[in-house]
């Protein structure tokens, strides 16, 4: 990667971040754990998967999950920036007129599945992946999980499934942020130490700072990591990253700012001062 591509994916990484606060009023959205994952679906979109509005609907295309489907205002931003969504329909969010929600939905260009039911989407990833394997495809298969998704079953019950029938085009990527909705995962169902268990199960296993596009290119340069076994990529992010105001902070898993608020907010996003919120919205769903 170089400088120009990485200047690139740090512009779009902000208009994303920009578009994730926007959506973050009115009825409100995921915003802390939307921006933990922001960097890692811009990365994959724009270097890493071979997709394009074009070929939305080819066979050929590579696919993304996004398990972790309430921070879908990262992925419907990461549409924007990529022209496969016009920007005005962000303003829907949460309008009975559109299908931009909380979770991903299937009548939106780009997205592959419906999700929100944690730890559902490893097993239809890993189906797909067989798939391409059965037919020869050269598809690689990309799954995003939340760190406190990893708490179900399902997800292990996957990892093992992909190893035993060899999906090295399937990769795991783990949003390592350290807070299970509004808790921090290790108070709550300690997950470390997580190389070791998932490498236990038979997966390759890379851990890389999930903000710096620089390490996740050298992760993701050679790929699959190991012929023959599943990939999963931990990537250790913050919540709320990018808004010094909110990060890190469990009660900004979701949130639903005045406009006022919003406005603070995407000045702080651009480093002009902090944010000195009203409002301290804690939705538990």
């Amino acid at each position: 990667m170089n400088n120009e591509q990485l200047t690139d994916l740090q512009k779009i990484a902000l208009n994303v971040r920009e578009h994730i606060i926007r959506m973050s009023t009115d009825g409100g959205c995921f915003t802390g754990a939307s921006l933990s994952a922001t960097d890692l679906v811009v990365y994959l979109y724009k270097q890493f998967l071979n997709i394009t509005k074009e070929t939305l609907n080819d066979p050929g295309r590579d696919y993304l999950f996004l398990s972790k489907g309430h921070d879908v205002p990262a992925l419907y931003g990461t549409f924007v920036e990529l022209g496969w969504l016009p920007v005005e329909r962000l303003n829907n969010h949460l309008s009975t007129r559109d299908s931009i929600y909380w979770h991903p939905n299937v009548k939106v260009p780009g997205i592959e599945f419906h999700s929100g039911s944690l730890g559902h989407l490893p097993s239809v990833a890993l189906g797909v992946a067989l798939d391409c394997k059965i037919t020869g495809s050269p598809n690689k298969v990309v799954c995003i999980l939340g760190d406190g998704e990893l708490n179900e079953g399902s997800v292990w019950e996957a990892v093992l499934v992909a190893n035993a029938y060899k999906l090295d085009n399937l990769l795991f990527v783990v949003d390592r942020n350290f807070f299970q909705a509004n808790m921090p995962t290790e108070e709550l169902i300690p997950l470390e130490p997580l190389v070791d268990k998932f490498s236990a199960f038979g997966a390759a296993v890379k851990r890389i700072d999930g903000h710096d596009f620089t390490a996740l290119d050298d992760a993701l340069s050679i790929f699959p990591f190991q012929s023959g076994k599943l990939n999963v990529l931990i990537a250790d992010t913050r919540r709320g990253k990018g808004l010094p105001s909110i990060e890190a902070r469990a009660d900004r898993w979701f949130c639903n700012f005045t406009h006022d608020e919003v406005g603070a907010l995407l000045a702080e996003l651009h480093g002009e001062h902090t944010a000195t919120l009203e409002s301290e919205t804690l939705v538990v769903r």
